[in-house]
């Protein structure tokens, strides 16, 4: 899809990236984005704001919120502290452990 052809109005908002904006969003994002590149990024992205606006008409009155495709009641557990019960397996995985506990260098004089 080029630029041009992105471009539209709806509901009185413009669905389009101009080339200054494509650059400054490409400079937040911290990407090279060569110069021939960026008339079409400006219509790809100027497309998906559209899809964006498309997903606004859509009418989601009385459609309850979701975790997932199934409905599923999610499990409870007991809100309780453990040490998981392995700190072993955990402290042998340290350059150095004293009394139960990792030691590290002092970072703070």
């Amino acid at each position: 899809m080029t630029a041009e052809a992105a471009r539209e109005v709806r509901g009185g908002v413009l669905l389009a990236l101009d080339e200054t904006a494509v650059r400054r969003i490409a400079q937040l994002a911290r990407i090279r984005v060569p110069d021939d590149e960026i008339e079409r990024l400006s219509g790809e992205l100027s497309g998906i704001l559209g899809w964006i606006e498309k997903l606004r008409e859509v009418d989601i009155e009385g459609v309850e919120p979701m975790t997932g495709a199934v409905d599923t009641v999610l499990r409870e557990r007991p809100d309780a502290v453990s040490d998981g019960g392995y700190a072993e397996r955990i402290l042998a995985n340290a350059p150095e452990t004293a009394g139960g506990h990792f030691v590290v260098p002092k970072v703070v004089e």
